[in-house]
């Protein structure tokens, strides 16, 4: 036996239904804190800090991770790696 039961209503008299508290006016106020937060950390931004934040060394930490990468890929493949005194 099968039994098979439509509801039709919103979500609001759904809501009320089931004695759920009325969050609209919470949830309004946190989008448009969440907005205006957002919207003064990007004025915030320019690329100099965004930099020094992804890459704390700067370009000596990219161009020591590159050594250290093609020296693995050296490594693996079969030949000399070379550390970062040049010696072999």
């Amino acid at each position: 036996m099968k039994i098979t039961i439509e509801v039709d209503c919103s979500p609001e008299e759904a809501r009320r239904f089931l004695g759920l508290p009325d969050v609209t006016a919470a949830q309004a106020e946190i989008v448009e804190t969440l907005r205006r937060e957002t919207v003064k950390r990007m004025t915030d931004l320019d690329p100099e800090s965004l930099v020094q934040a992804w890459m704390p060394g700067g370009g000596e930490a990219w161009g020591k991770l590159q050594k250290t990468f093609w020296g693995q890929m050296a490594a693996a493949a079969g030949g000399k790696a070379k550390t970062d005194e040049g010696k072999e």
